[in-house]
């Protein structure tokens, strides 16, 4: 018969005592079952994001790779090169459209194939009714209802918009939802200076205990100036592939037209840069300051010769400005200023 212990405080002790000797489960330290790279690739507005991806993931398909591409821009652009210039559904209005109507949102609804790449949009809100961070975090949750995280990918391509810099767009790196960052780029100061934020955003999420890394840059519309590169080179990533300025990429990618296709003149770039994606380490970079990333660029291009020169109140209300005497209060026993 199981003795009862009439004090409730040295019952509670004893329960707790009893629990503090059950041994605890050791980790596991078996090889996952399924290995999957996901990658967030970030890069300012029209820097060729979507572009790159497109042909990356078709490129990754052709050489037996399951890929899954997702966009996540509320633009919903990232898929329309892959499907020839189709609007695809995005979650975000597919979920709503399903909820209103009391149904249950499946993947057939929102995922698509094409040549062995899988794709979807997040989508975003419309124009000042809502914030496009705040739609990518609800897409992030629709997807993980959906079994996300039980999906077998090899890659997983995620597409942000760089040059917003919510925590909505910050996901994959404050949360570390992906191993590694590439970062798009091209010879001009804006999209560099992208690059920068989002390799300032991994050194302090760094610090704070993540481990997402940057993997290198992707250097599109490539001029032969050398800004990107040096980029590159001072923050301390590689360059993971160079694609050229040239007239007949802009006219297959104006008409949606894959070019990254195995045997193709433009192929062996993209072979490249799905070999260097994914072999590629998760490096900390060393993100410039201010000054350093206007050093990139000649002085006459970014303006170094001018001078900031202090405004003045006078300035702000004119001419006429009338000196207004301060009301002070002086409590007693206070010293009074001379």
């Amino acid at each position: 018969m199981t003795q009862v212990t009439a004090d409730p405080i040295l019952a509670m002790h004893e329960r707790l005592r009893g629990e503090a000797e059950i041994e605890v489960e050791a980790p596991v330290t078996a090889a996952p079952t399924k290995e999957t790279q996901i990658i967030a690739i970030y890069g300012k507005g029209g820097i060729g994001k979507s572009f790159t991806l497109a042909n990356l993931s078709y490129m990754m398909a052709q050489q037996g790779k399951k890929v899954l591409l997702i966009g996540c821009d509320p633009k919903s652009d990232t898929t329309s090169l892959l499907f020839g210039g189709r609007a695809c559904p995005t979650i975000i209005n597919t979920s709503s459209r399903k909820k209103d109507a009391g149904e249950e949102i499946s993947i057939g609804d929102v995922c698509f194939k094409r040549d062995g790449v899988y794709a979807m949009e997040l989508g975003g809100p419309e124009v000042g009714r809502g914030c496009g961070g705040r739609g990518i975090i609800h897409g992030f949750e629709t997807l993980e209802k959906l079994g996300f995280h039980d999906w077998g990918f090899d890659y997983v391509l995620l597409d942000f918009l760089g040059d917003v810099v919510c925590g909505g767009f910050g996901l994959p790196i404050a949360r570390d939802m992906c191993q590694k960052v590439i970062v798009v780029g091209a010879n001009d100061l804006q999209s560099l200076y992208v690059a920068n934020n989002v390799c300032s955003a991994t050194q302090y999420f760094r610090k704070l205990g993540g481990h997402v890394g940057v993997a290198g840059i992707v250097i599109n519309k490539d001029d032969g100036t050398g800004e990107a590169a040096a980029f590159a080179e001072q923050v301390g990533i590689p360059i993971l592939a160079s694609i050229p300025a040239d007239e007949d990429i802009r006219r297959k990618s104006a008409k949606y037209e894959i070019i990254g296709r195995p045997g193709t003149r433009w192929g062996g770039i993209f072979e490249e840069l799905a070999f260097n994606v994914a072999t590629a380490p998760p490096l900390l970079p060393r993100p410039l300051d201010q000054d350093a990333l206007l050093g990139l660029f000649k002085g006459d291009a970014v303006g170094r010769d001018v001078v900031l020169e202090p405004a003045t109140i006078e300035d702000m209300c004119g001419p006429q400005l009338k000196k207004k005497r301060s009301l002070e209060i002086l409590y007693e026993g206070a010293s009074v200023p001379s």
